[in-house]
């Protein structure tokens, strides 16, 4: 298959190590993971998302990867008993770089095929994986290219050390992870200006891929911004790109 999917595991943070160790067994070498808390307490499903810290990992996978570490989760680490955690995965679109994506599906057979995108689907959820502390050089290259703002997250990878391998670099463990959500026309325009400014020749080392989104709500002043920007018909004008206004974040 061509397809690859983000694998996202919620768990407590004393399963981590266990877990991170199952992926690499099944070939997921590479994961990014980010620190929680569990906020609901009580009533149905209180006993997975109570008041305990939780660890929130990230994993590029094929389908085939997704289904043997399932296996594992589910007779070795016992996901599916009460407080076991949660793991489900997400389908991508694309991801910059063929280099990029070797280095996050080594160890899973993958072969590049065709990008796959949701059809009927205008908006993505870009996602971009930096070097600790260069969040505003990635916002200011995305920004540029029509982004109107982001989420950023504190992460770290595992399996860094492989990087020199496929990238001929090093990459620091310390990453931030930034969320955009963009339009699908939009979406190769900003991952480019992100490569191009922020990608492994910068400092900030940036790895950029997209999911879609299947709805939105909160953009519409947004898209009402997009159409005052449009050229009026027989204007003349043939327009420079979408401009953010200086202080709205969206999202």
């Amino acid at each position: 298959m061509s397809e690859l999917y983000i694998m996202t595991t919620v768990i407590e943070r004393r399963q981590l190590p266990r877990f991170v160790a199952l992926y690499q067994i099944n070939g997921i070498q590479t994961s990014f993971i980010s620190l929680g808390r569990g906020t609901f307490n009580g009533g149905r499903g209180g006993y997975l998302f109570g008041q305990t810290e939780k660890a929130v990992c990230f994993s590029l996978v094929t389908w085939e990867a997704w289904h043997a570490a399932k296996k594992g989760m589910q007779r070795t680490l016992h996901i599916d008993v009460p407080g076991g955690g949660i793991a489900c995965v997400i389908p991508m679109s694309s991801i910059g770089g063929r280099r990029e994506l070797a280095f996050l599906t080594d160890g899973q057979n993958y072969t590049r095929g065709e990008e796959s995108t949701m059809k009927g689907t205008d908006r993505e959820l870009i996602v971009i994986i930096s070097n600790q502390g260069y969040n505003e050089l990635v916002m200011d290259a995305a920004r540029e290219a029509g982004a109107y703002g982001g989420t950023i997250v504190s992460a770290r990878g595992t399996g860094m050390e492989r990087a020199e391998k496929f990238l001929g670099i090093s990459l620091a463990s310390e990453k931030d992870m930034i969320f955009i959500v963009a339009k699908t026309s939009q979406r190769e325009r900003i991952m480019q200006a992100v490569m191009r400014k922020a990608g492994m020749a910068t400092p900030a080392k940036a790895i950029a891929f997209s999911l879609p989104v299947a709805d939105t709500a909160g953009l519409r002043l947004q898209d009402e911004d997009d159409e005052e920007e449009k050229p009026a018909e027989g204007s003349g004008e043939t327009g420079g790109g979408i401009k953010a206004p200086a202080e709205r974040n969206c999202h």
